[in-house]
C-alpha cells in the first residue's frame, strides 16, 4: 500500500484526501474488516505527507467508525455496516434509450449503490464543470463522453485524467487516445455497422447501392460511415452519404440508413409519394429500435442499450476493470 496518493485533487484538503484514500478503500473492501492499516509514520514515509495530517485524517475516520484504534497495536479496520457505493452517472442527452441505460444501470446495482444523474447536453464546458464540482465525492464517476467533432480530444483527455482510473467508468464510446486502466463498456460504431451489414448480404443482395442518413449538424458517431463504406467497397455497392431527404429523389435499388426519427418519416413519406415499397423497391433501415419501429416493420441496427448499463454495474460491483464491447446486432423486418 505505497506509492502516490491516490486522490490528489486541488478541491479537498490534504486531510480530506487521505481520510477519502482509506475511506473508499474500505467501502470497496480493499481493506477488510480488521485488517491493520500502516502506522502514521510509515503512511507518511509512503505517500509523503505531513505526519500531523495523517494523524488528524485517523482521527477523523475512527470518529466515524470507519477504523478503531488498539493501544500498542495500531489502527485496524472497524465493523461497521458496508455503505453504499455513491456513484455519478454523466450522460450526454436523456433520450429514450439514455433512459433504458439508466434504468438498467440502476436496477443491476440494487441497493447496494446510489446513482446521481447529470447530463452535459454535448456541452463540453458544462461536462468540465460538473467533474470539477464533484470529484472527491463519488467512488465511481461513469461518463458518456459524446460531443460534437471542433471538440481538441486533448481537452477531453485532460478532464477525464483528472478522474482516478480506478474510479472511471467510460460508457457507449471510446476516447481515442485515452490510456487509462478504467472500466469500458462501449459501443464500436465502425465495425458494429460494418458487422451488422455483412450478417445481412444475403438479404442485401438485391440493392446496388446504400446511403446513410447523416445531416451535416448531427452528433450521430461519424465513423458508421467508414464501416458502411467499407462493406460497399468490398461487395461492389455505390456509397453515399445524404444531409438530408427533403431535396433528394429517392433511387430503387438502393438502401437508405436513417440515424434519426425525423429522417425516417422523411424517408418513408418520400417512398409513399414515389410509389416505392420497403422491402421491395428500397431497402429501410434505422438506427435504434423503438415500439414505432417494430410496429412499422422497419428494420433496425441497434445496441443493447439494457445491456451496457447491466454491464457497468457488474463491473462496478465486482471491481472489474473490463473492456467490453457492447452488444450490437440487426433486427430483420419486412422492410428490407
Amino acid at each position: 500500500m505505497a506509492g502516490k496518493l491516490v486522490n490528489k485533487n486541488k478541491h479537498l484538503s490534504r486531510i480530506e484526501q487521505v481520510v477519502e484514500f482509506i475511506r473508499k478503500g474500505i467501502e470497496k473492501e480493499q481493506f477488510k474488516f480488521n485488517d491493520q492499516l500502516p502506522t502514521i509514520n510509515k503512511f507518511s514515509a509512503d505517500y509523503s505527507v505531513a505526519r500531523d495530517t495523517v494523524e488528524k485524517a485517523y482521527g477523523l475516520l475512527k470518529r466515524s467508525g470507519y477504523i478503531q484504534s488498539v493501544p500498542g497495536k495500531g489502527y485496524f479496520v472497524a465493523a461497521r455496516k458496508k455503505d453504499q457505493l455513491r456513484i455519478l452517472l454523466v450522460l450526454n442527452k436523456l433520450s429514450a434509450y439514455k433512459k433504458i441505460v439508466y434504468n438498467s444501470f440502476v436496477k443491476a446495482l440494487g441497493e447496494k449503490a446510489w446513482v446521481d444523474l447529470q447530463v452535459h447536453h454535448y456541452n463540453f464546458g458544462l461536462l468540465k464543470e460538473i467533474i470539477e464540482s464533484k470529484i472527491g465525492q463519488y467512488h465511481y464517476y461513469a461518463i458518456m463522453p459524446h460531443f460534437d467533432g471542433k471538440l481538441k480530444q486533448s481537452d477531453l483527455i485532460k478532464i477525464l485524467k483528472s478522474i482516478p482510473e480506478d474510479e472511471l467508468v467510460m460508457l457507449d464510446k471510446r476516447v481515442k487516445g485515452l490510456k487509462s486502466d478504467c472500466i469500458e463498456v462501449f459501443q464500436d460504431f465502425e465495425n458494429d455497422i460494418y458487422k451488422a451489414l455483412v450478417s445481412a448480404k444475403e438479404i442485401l443482395a438485391k440493392y446496388t447501392g446504400l446511403s446513410i442518413i447523416l445531416r451535416a449538424d448531427s452528433l450521430h458517431p461519424k465513423e458508421i460511415i467508414d464501416g458502411a463504406k467499407k462493406f460497399c467497397e468490398q461487395t461492389g455497392r455505390k456509397f453515399d452519404v445524404l444531409s438530408g431527404l427533403e431535396e433528394e429523389t429517392l433511387t430503387p435499388g438502393k438502401v437508405y440508413i436513417d440515424t434519426s426519427e425525423s429522417d425516417l418519416a422523411v424517408l418513408l413519406k418520400k417512398a409513399k409519394e414515389q410509389g416505392l415499397q420497403p422491402g421491395r423497391d428500397i431497402g429501410v433501415i434505422s438506427f435504434n429500435e423503438t415500439a414505432l419501429k417494430d410496429l412499422l416493420n422497419i428494420t433496425v441496427i441497434t445496441t443493447d442499450f439494457a445491456a451496457m448499463g447491466t454491464k457497468a454495474a457488474e463491473c462496478i460491483l465486482n471491481n472489474k476493470k473490463e473492456k467490453v464491447a457492447n452488444p450490437f446486432y440487426m433486427i430483420r423486418r419486412s422492410s428490407v
